[in-house]
């Protein structure tokens, strides 16, 4: 079957060739952690529409289009490195959990960043909100995506299992669900599943103590990430528990394996699931927690509900929604020139003078 390009499409291809982005993520070559792994799908995303794309740790000074930064604070150095050797290019800045509800309010550095980038980018709906009046029209909702096992496997028969998926760090309060487990009654089939690596020795410690004292918990460490997808992919819930997130990879995994998420009340996962879905807690509060646990387990119409609400979310983390936003985005910051845009002379007949 042909293939028929529209003049305006072509214009776009053609804008986009050989350009060259440095992608500029913290987080090292080796790590798992959800920047690192933005970056990298970022990157395929970017490949896919004709652009080379070099992912580092830090800006080198070497010659780009465009820099794409992930964190306000930690890339600072690199964005200010960039902004003053190159003060003509677009310079795009995508804010993480930590800038949008700490660093951008704490840090001037991190401020800096915000006024020398071209475009922000946030990961969820409600991230604009945390900015200065002024910077929000250039912010860009860009909803992380993902592509789900190809086959979902059947949830245990076994136990009613529930996922917390991330590495163990204070900010992601990581032991509340298996804390709120401990109040179910006997007669609870619930088992937490926590998948994710300690990020310190006090958290590992801590991890073993509960896996070793509270007999539905499970920490199962760090696995590949097709592992920690299929391992959601089968639980009955996902729950994150977090003190703040920029727009959580975890949620997004668990919209597009069509698992419920129970949060913590934060804007980071408000702005993903909507401010009226049912399954939020209070931060930090167990009891809360743990009633939830309870009713998805025993209420068939609030976990259907739920579960529902979720499916309906699954077009907000298609990679094919994903990569046309990048392409909106570089679209704005490249539109096609003014001589480009002009419609082409016909040429002559033969014979015509």
């Amino acid at each position: 079957m042909a293939l028929f390009l529209s003049d305006s499409l072509i214009l776009r291809l053609e804008n986009f060739l050989f350009m060259d982005i440095a992608l500029i993520t913290p987080a090292p070559r080796t790590s798992r952690q959800g920047n690192r792994i933005t970056a990298a799908r970022w990157a395929g995303i970017l490949r896919g529409l004709g652009l080379r794309v070099s992912v580092r740790e830090e800006y080198d000074g070497r010659r780009c289009d465009v820099m794409v930064a992930l964190h306000a604070l930690r890339s600072h150095a690199s964005v200010r490195r960039f902004r003053e050797s190159r003060p003509e290019q677009p310079l795009v800045l995508a804010l993480t959990g930590t800038d949008l509800y700490g660093d951008i309010h704490t840090h001037p550095q991190a401020r800096e960043s915000l006024e020398m980038a071209t475009r922000i980018i946030v990961l969820q709906s409600m991230g604009a909100e945390e900015l200065p009046e002024r910077l929000r029209p250039v912010v860009r909702v860009i909803c992380q995506s993902v592509r789900p096992p190809a086959r979902l496997p059947r949830p245990s028969a076994d136990a009613f299992e529930v996922c917390v998926l991330g590495h163990l760090r204070p900010v992601k309060d990581p032991f509340r669900a298996a804390r709120a487990a401990r109040l179910l009654g006997p007669s609870s089939r619930i088992r937490i599943l926590h998948v994710g690596g300690a990020l310190s020795p006090e958290m590992e410690a801590a991890a073993r103590e509960e896996a070793a004292s509270n007999p539905r918990y499970r920490w199962l460490g760090e696995v590949p990430r097709w592992k920690a997808l299929r391992i959601l992919a089968r639980s009955r819930l996902h729950a994150i528990s977090s003190k703040m997130e920029g727009g959580a990879n975890a949620v997004c995994e668990a919209i597009a394996c069509s698992v419920p998420t129970l949060s913590s009340r934060i804007p980071g996962s408000m702005g993903l699931l909507g401010r009226d879905y049912p399954g939020y807690f209070p931060f930090m509060d167990t009891e809360a927690l743990a009633s939830l646990l309870e009713r998805a387990e025993t209420d068939a119409a609030f976990c259907r509900e739920i579960r529902e609400w979720c499916i309906r979310l699954k077009p907000l983390v298609d990679p094919a929604r994903e990569r046309e936003n990048w392409r909106s985005l570089l679209d704005d910051l490249f539109p096609a020139s003014a001589a480009a845009q002009k419609p082409r002379p016909r040429p002559r007949e033969a014979g015509a003078s």
